[in-house]
Protein backbone atom coordinates (compact mmCIF):
# COMPACT_ATOMS: atom_id res chain seq x y z
CA UNK A 1 0.00 0.00 0.00
CA UNK A 2 3.06 2.53 0.89
CA UNK A 3 4.65 1.99 -2.57
CA UNK A 4 1.30 2.39 -4.27
CA UNK A 5 0.44 5.62 -2.44
CA UNK A 6 3.83 7.24 -3.01
CA UNK A 7 3.29 6.19 -7.21
CA UNK A 8 0.42 8.00 -6.98
CA UNK A 9 2.39 11.25 -5.01
CA UNK A 10 5.06 10.61 -7.99
CA UNK A 11 2.65 10.46 -10.81
CA UNK A 12 0.52 13.60 -9.91
CA UNK A 13 3.42 15.53 -9.78
CA UNK A 14 3.15 15.60 -5.58
CA UNK A 15 7.06 14.48 -5.31
CA UNK A 16 9.02 17.46 -7.33
CA UNK A 17 12.64 16.48 -9.43
CA UNK A 18 15.11 17.42 -8.01
CA UNK A 19 16.40 21.24 -8.97
CA UNK A 20 18.97 21.24 -11.72
CA UNK A 21 22.35 22.03 -11.11
CA UNK A 22 23.10 26.10 -11.07
CA UNK A 23 24.81 27.09 -14.23
CA UNK A 24 27.91 28.39 -13.76
CA UNK A 25 27.79 32.28 -14.67
CA UNK A 26 30.00 33.38 -17.18
CA UNK A 27 33.17 34.45 -15.26
CA UNK A 28 33.85 31.12 -14.55
CA UNK A 29 32.90 29.30 -17.86
CA UNK A 30 35.91 26.92 -18.97
CA UNK A 31 36.91 28.88 -22.21
CA UNK A 32 37.99 26.77 -25.39
CA UNK A 33 42.13 27.33 -26.00
CA UNK A 34 43.35 26.54 -29.55
CA UNK A 35 46.69 26.30 -29.24
CA UNK A 36 48.02 28.00 -32.51
CA UNK A 37 49.83 25.12 -34.77
CA UNK A 38 53.27 24.58 -36.64
CA UNK A 39 53.17 22.48 -39.97
CA UNK A 40 55.88 20.49 -40.64
CA UNK A 41 55.57 19.58 -44.44
CA UNK A 42 58.23 17.77 -45.68
CA UNK A 43 59.92 14.14 -46.93
CA UNK A 44 61.62 11.58 -45.72
CA UNK A 45 63.82 14.29 -44.02
CA UNK A 46 61.28 15.66 -41.41
CA UNK A 47 59.48 12.35 -41.40
CA UNK A 48 62.18 10.70 -38.92
CA UNK A 49 63.02 7.72 -41.76
CA UNK A 50 64.75 5.02 -40.41
CA UNK A 51 64.90 6.01 -37.10
CA UNK A 52 62.33 6.19 -33.74
CA UNK A 53 59.99 9.00 -34.41
CA UNK A 54 60.54 10.43 -31.43
CA UNK A 55 64.00 10.74 -31.90
CA UNK A 56 63.61 13.13 -35.38
CA UNK A 57 64.18 16.48 -35.92
CA UNK A 58 60.55 17.49 -35.24
CA UNK A 59 60.02 15.82 -32.79
CA UNK A 60 63.03 17.47 -30.89
CA UNK A 61 61.87 20.90 -31.91
CA UNK A 62 58.22 20.54 -30.01
CA UNK A 63 60.25 19.90 -26.58
CA UNK A 64 62.54 22.79 -27.38
CA UNK A 65 59.01 25.39 -27.87
CA UNK A 66 57.70 23.86 -25.04
CA UNK A 67 61.22 24.19 -22.94
CA UNK A 68 61.47 27.62 -24.12
CA UNK A 69 58.07 28.58 -23.74
CA UNK A 70 56.50 29.01 -26.58
CA UNK A 71 52.45 27.81 -26.78
CA UNK A 72 52.52 26.23 -30.17
CA UNK A 73 51.86 22.30 -30.95
CA UNK A 74 53.75 21.13 -34.13
CA UNK A 75 51.90 19.22 -36.36
CA UNK A 76 53.68 16.68 -38.57
CA UNK A 77 52.67 15.87 -42.00
CA UNK A 78 55.43 14.51 -43.77
CA UNK A 79 55.42 11.80 -46.20
CA UNK A 80 58.53 10.01 -46.86
CA UNK A 81 59.19 9.93 -50.54
CA UNK A 82 56.95 12.61 -50.76
CA UNK A 83 57.42 15.24 -54.07
CA UNK A 84 56.26 18.60 -54.48
CA UNK A 85 53.24 17.60 -56.42
CA UNK A 86 52.34 14.80 -53.87
CA UNK A 87 52.71 17.18 -51.18
CA UNK A 88 50.61 19.86 -53.73
CA UNK A 89 47.23 17.48 -53.57
CA UNK A 90 47.84 17.11 -49.68
CA UNK A 91 47.74 20.79 -49.37
CA UNK A 92 44.12 22.01 -49.24
CA UNK A 93 42.74 19.50 -46.62
CA UNK A 94 46.15 19.50 -44.42
CA UNK A 95 45.21 23.21 -44.04
CA UNK A 96 41.26 22.72 -43.77
CA UNK A 97 42.23 20.14 -41.03
CA UNK A 98 45.20 22.17 -38.87
CA UNK A 99 44.62 25.42 -39.44
CA UNK A 100 48.27 26.51 -39.11
CA UNK A 101 49.80 29.62 -37.52
CA UNK A 102 52.99 28.96 -39.18
CA UNK A 103 53.72 26.67 -42.41
CA UNK A 104 57.12 25.11 -42.42
CA UNK A 105 57.45 23.63 -46.23
CA UNK A 106 60.52 21.16 -46.85
CA UNK A 107 60.11 19.46 -49.90
CA UNK A 108 61.35 19.09 -53.33
CA UNK A 109 64.73 16.70 -52.74
CA UNK A 110 62.43 13.83 -54.32
CA UNK A 111 62.11 15.92 -57.53
CA UNK A 112 65.44 16.13 -58.18
CA UNK A 113 66.33 13.13 -57.34
CA UNK A 114 63.98 11.71 -59.97
CA UNK A 115 65.17 14.11 -61.87
CA UNK A 116 61.88 15.78 -62.56
CA UNK A 117 61.42 19.07 -64.46
CA UNK A 118 62.90 22.19 -61.77
CA UNK A 119 59.95 24.46 -63.85
CA UNK A 120 57.27 21.87 -62.01
CA UNK A 121 59.18 21.86 -58.97
CA UNK A 122 58.91 25.77 -58.68
CA UNK A 123 55.14 25.71 -59.79
CA UNK A 124 54.33 23.36 -57.39
CA UNK A 125 56.07 25.10 -54.22
CA UNK A 126 54.79 28.30 -55.37
CA UNK A 127 51.19 27.08 -55.33
CA UNK A 128 51.89 25.50 -51.69
CA UNK A 129 53.02 28.74 -50.63
CA UNK A 130 50.14 30.88 -51.65
CA UNK A 131 47.66 28.27 -50.40
CA UNK A 132 49.35 28.69 -46.78
CA UNK A 133 49.35 32.61 -47.43
CA UNK A 134 45.85 32.86 -48.45
CA UNK A 135 44.72 31.53 -45.18
CA UNK A 136 47.27 34.01 -43.22
CA UNK A 137 49.72 31.38 -41.95
CA UNK A 138 53.56 32.55 -41.51
CA UNK A 139 55.70 30.15 -44.20
CA UNK A 140 59.40 29.16 -43.94
CA UNK A 141 60.96 27.56 -46.60
CA UNK A 142 63.71 24.52 -46.18
CA UNK A 143 66.03 24.16 -48.74
CA UNK A 144 67.65 21.37 -50.08
CA UNK A 145 70.78 20.27 -52.33
CA UNK A 146 71.17 17.34 -54.70
CA UNK A 147 74.78 16.02 -55.57
CA UNK A 148 76.58 17.05 -58.63
CA UNK A 149 76.35 13.97 -60.61
CA UNK A 150 73.03 15.05 -62.07
CA UNK A 151 74.59 17.76 -64.34
CA UNK A 152 75.66 21.19 -63.88
CA UNK A 153 72.58 22.86 -65.08
CA UNK A 154 69.92 20.57 -63.57
CA UNK A 155 71.87 21.29 -60.62
CA UNK A 156 72.11 24.59 -60.59
CA UNK A 157 68.64 25.65 -61.45
CA UNK A 158 67.38 23.28 -58.60
CA UNK A 159 69.61 24.89 -55.74
CA UNK A 160 68.05 28.68 -57.40
CA UNK A 161 64.91 27.68 -56.91
CA UNK A 162 64.84 27.96 -53.19
CA UNK A 163 66.05 31.41 -52.64
CA UNK A 164 64.33 32.51 -55.76
CA UNK A 165 60.69 31.47 -53.94
CA UNK A 166 61.93 33.31 -51.00
CA UNK A 167 62.65 36.04 -52.24
CA UNK A 168 59.38 36.03 -54.69
CA UNK A 169 57.25 35.95 -51.63
CA UNK A 170 59.25 37.26 -49.00
CA UNK A 171 60.03 34.39 -46.82
CA UNK A 172 62.68 33.17 -44.11
CA UNK A 173 64.74 30.63 -45.89
CA UNK A 174 66.60 28.07 -44.48
CA UNK A 175 68.92 27.22 -47.38
CA UNK A 176 70.14 23.73 -47.04
CA UNK A 177 68.74 21.84 -44.04
CA UNK A 178 71.40 19.35 -44.10
CA UNK A 179 73.92 21.73 -43.80
CA UNK A 180 76.89 20.19 -41.05
CA UNK A 181 75.62 16.98 -41.68
CA UNK A 182 75.26 15.86 -45.64
CA UNK A 183 78.81 14.18 -46.94
CA UNK A 184 79.66 12.72 -43.20
CA UNK A 185 79.17 8.91 -42.93
CA UNK A 186 79.33 9.23 -38.82
CA UNK A 187 76.30 11.38 -39.34
CA UNK A 188 74.29 9.64 -42.40
CA UNK A 189 72.29 6.42 -42.76
CA UNK A 190 73.64 3.45 -44.59
CA UNK A 191 71.58 4.56 -47.79
CA UNK A 192 74.21 7.93 -47.81
CA UNK A 193 71.10 10.02 -47.87
CA UNK A 194 69.08 10.14 -44.17
CA UNK A 195 70.62 11.47 -40.96
CA UNK A 196 70.71 8.94 -38.26
CA UNK A 197 69.51 10.37 -34.83
CA UNK A 198 72.24 11.73 -33.38
CA UNK A 199 72.15 14.21 -36.55
CA UNK A 200 69.17 15.17 -35.33
CA UNK A 201 69.90 17.79 -33.34
CA UNK A 202 71.68 19.55 -36.19
CA UNK A 203 68.75 19.80 -38.05
CA UNK A 204 66.83 21.06 -35.61
CA UNK A 205 69.48 23.62 -34.57
CA UNK A 206 69.55 24.56 -38.46
CA UNK A 207 65.77 25.26 -38.61
CA UNK A 208 65.72 26.80 -34.90
CA UNK A 209 67.76 29.76 -36.10
CA UNK A 210 66.00 30.52 -38.81
CA UNK A 211 62.03 29.92 -37.24
CA UNK A 212 62.50 31.63 -33.50
CA UNK A 213 62.40 35.23 -35.11
CA UNK A 214 58.67 34.29 -36.83
CA UNK A 215 57.46 32.75 -33.03
CA UNK A 216 55.60 35.02 -30.58
CA UNK A 217 56.90 35.07 -27.71
CA UNK A 218 54.73 33.84 -24.73
CA UNK A 219 54.43 36.32 -22.28
CA UNK A 220 51.87 38.20 -24.08
CA UNK A 221 49.95 35.29 -25.50
CA UNK A 222 49.84 33.67 -22.00
CA UNK A 223 48.62 36.88 -20.47
CA UNK A 224 45.34 36.79 -22.56
CA UNK A 225 45.28 32.77 -22.31
CA UNK A 226 45.28 33.03 -18.37
CA UNK A 227 43.21 35.83 -17.30
CA UNK A 228 40.60 33.73 -18.54
CA UNK A 229 41.50 30.49 -17.26
CA UNK A 230 39.58 29.04 -14.41
CA UNK A 231 39.46 25.47 -14.50
CA UNK A 232 41.70 23.63 -12.24
CA UNK A 233 41.58 20.65 -14.62
CA UNK A 234 45.20 21.09 -15.18
CA UNK A 235 48.01 23.36 -16.12
CA UNK A 236 48.71 25.62 -19.01
CA UNK A 237 51.40 24.42 -21.85
CA UNK A 238 53.20 27.32 -22.20
CA UNK A 239 52.96 28.81 -18.57
CA UNK A 240 51.67 26.66 -15.96
CA UNK A 241 48.46 28.52 -15.80
CA UNK A 242 45.35 26.54 -15.41
CA UNK A 243 43.93 25.62 -18.80
CA UNK A 244 41.99 23.06 -20.66
CA UNK A 245 44.38 19.50 -21.58
CA UNK A 246 46.94 21.04 -24.29
CA UNK A 247 49.29 18.22 -25.90
CA UNK A 248 52.88 18.40 -25.49
CA UNK A 249 54.28 16.05 -27.95
CA UNK A 250 54.40 16.49 -31.62
CA UNK A 251 50.54 15.77 -32.89
CA UNK A 252 51.09 13.18 -36.65
CA UNK A 253 48.41 13.23 -39.60
CA UNK A 254 48.05 10.53 -41.64
CA UNK A 255 48.42 9.58 -45.00
CA UNK A 256 45.49 8.15 -46.75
Amino acid sequence: MFFRLLLIFILSGAVSPLPAAPALPDSQAIPSIRVPAILVYGDSLSAAYGIAREQGWVSLLQQRLQSQGYPYQVVNASVSGETTQGGLTRMPATLRQQQPAIVLIELGANDGLRGLPVAEMQRNLSAMIEASQKIKAKVMLIGIQIPLNYGPRYTREFSETFPLLAKRYTLPLLPFLLDGVAGKPELTQDDGLHPVAVAQKRLLDNVWNVLEPMLEKSQMRNQACCQAITSPISSCFACNSQATPMPGTTARVSSQ
